[in-house]
């Protein structure tokens, strides 16, 4: 059974048990859109700033103890997850999330208003508005609330990126021996080790994390205390310094005041952190990439890397697998850079004193950030932690390849080196028994300069050997 609540527009009936009022109930019905509610910790934020508030208005002077601590005592059961089925609203919305952040204060009004022996939907003793929502607006509320969830789920994410970049070290340090075909625009290039492959995925993704870190200190600046337009209407002189400190003792995080004027309408915050997320899905993209093709065949492809098998790969062709986890990770990344752009195009939509698109904003980082978490994890566990290296393979491709040809050109010149590459392809011979059969080099010198561990890091020529071979060449005609 339902009651009836009247607001501007009229009356409109809520459900009878429900804890939100008639601005949720309006917003739900506009809104039928995706299906999707705002995040948890997002919903969690913006209780944190209804606590912190009150505490706020109560120090001040300009809020009733017992309402106050009936609004906290409220906003504590909403941060530890109690009511979350209250929360309703579409993660598309209206602007400035007006419609989340009235469903917030609608439900701690509820909650406030029965602690205190009052019905839901009567605001007898605390109202959503005059209470709950005192000395602050959407325009700075929902700011300040993406930027506390952001820093409440970063670190997950930054607690498995350093997993990750451990296992690749991991990797690196157990087949730093394996010396691989070096690819450059997809064609043989020179050598390289595995150990150094790995090392430089690990290098990325702590690369990634140092991103993230610094984008989440701009998350730090708080423009809580401008309400509407960032001149502070309707607040108390003490309050946004007031506030961010209760905001900073509540949380932990070290929130310090910007300028409310221009953090009302720039976004440029939010474009840093969602970039860094961006930048990550691209290193990323390009690990699992990598990660496929090395895994190619297994007989007809690379198949220098054997990942680990997790389902079977086809419906039609027995015993095929795919290289699965690595597919889903390319996939979470197109869409986190795809989210990317969404956020961009929603930083730059301001106009005059506010941008309004924060619910898209907000639902496009946290969504990246808990995609990126949730397959780093996977790709860690199911992939990488399992990957094997095939020693065997990678030397048998090795052998095949005309990579080692490089380390000759300070011995006989690059022109030379050339026209002994050609005539291997052409004669489909290792390069080694080409130089060999046309007495380049001085077959005892050739183990040495081959050596294909020192082509992996840098070295000095042989002076000695070096003029031996321009010696021993000098009477020749050209190659």
């Amino acid at each position: 059974m339902g009651r009836i609540e009247k607001d501007s527009l009229g009356d409109v009936e809520v459900p009878g048990d429900a804890l939100y009022g008639a601005f949720t109930i309006r917003a739900f019905n506009n809104f039928r859109i995706s299906g999707i509610k705002a995040n948890p910790d997002f919903i969690k934020s913006y209780a944190i700033i209804k606590k912190a508030a009150s505490l706020t208005n109560m120090k001040l002077d300009m809020l009733d103890e017992n309402i106050g601590n009936a609004i906290i005592r409220a906003a504590d059961e909403v941060i530890e997850g109690k009511h979350d089925d209250e929360f309703i609203i579409d993660a598309f919305q209206a602007g400035a999330g007006t419609s989340s952040h009235m469903n917030t204060n609608e439900v701690i009004a509820n909650i406030a208003n029965i602690k205190l022996g009052g019905k839901a939907g009567e605001y007898n003793f605390v109202h959503p508005n005059n209470h709950v929502n005192m000395a602050q607006s959407s325009n700075d509320v929902t700011p300040t609330a993406v930027r506390l969830s952001v820093l409440l789920t970063i670190p997950a994410l930054i607690r498995e990126l350093e997993g990750l970049s451990a296992v690749f070290r991991s990797k690196a340090e157990e087949y730093d021996d394996v010396i691989k075909v070096g690819r450059t625009h997809l064609e043989d290039a020179v050598p390289i080790r595995f150990g150094q492959v790995f090392e430089g995925y690990a290098a990325s993704i702590e690369k990634c994390i140092d991103n993230i870190k610094n984008a989440g200190n701009d998350m730090l600046e708080l423009s809580i205390g401008g309400t509407a337009v960032g001149t502070g209407i309707n607040t108390h002189p003490g309050f946004k310094d007031t506030m961010i400190s209760q905001l900073r003792e509540l949380t932990g995080f070290g929130f310090y005041g910007g300028n409310s004027i221009m953090l009302a309408w720039s976004m440029t915050p939010f474009v840093a952190m969602s970039n860094a997320l961006r930048m990550l899905a691209l290193d990323l993209n390009k690990i699992s990439n990598d990660l496929r093709l090395l895994n190619s065949g297994p007989k007809a492809g690379i198949s220098e890397v054997v990942l680990p098998e997790v389902q079977p790969g086809s419906s039609i062709m027995p015993g095929k697998i795919n290289p699965s986890i690595a597919e889903a990770v390319n996939m979470v990344c197109f869409q986190v850079i795809g989210n990317d752009h969404a956020v961009a195009l929603a930083a730059e939509a301001g106009q005059f004193e506010l941008n309004v698109m924060t619910p898209l904003i907000a639902f496009d980082i946290l969504w990246s950030i808990k995609l990126l978490t949730n397959t780093v994890r996977m790709f860690r566990d199911k992939c990488v932690s399992g990957m094997t290296v095939d020693k065997a393979r990678c030397t048998e491709l090795l052998d095949k390849s005309q990579s080692l040809a490089t380390v000759l050109n300070p011995y006989i010149g690059y022109d030379n080196v050339s026209r002994l590459v050609k005539t291997a392809l052409r004669e489909k011979k290792p390069l080694k028994q080409v130089i060999i059969e046309q007495d380049v080099i001085p077959e005892k010198y050739l183990d040495k300069i081959l050596d294909a561990r020192k082509m992996t890091e840098p070295g000095v020529v042989d002076k000695r050997i070096a003029s031996e071979i321009r010696e021993y060449n000098k009477d020749r005609a050209p190659l």
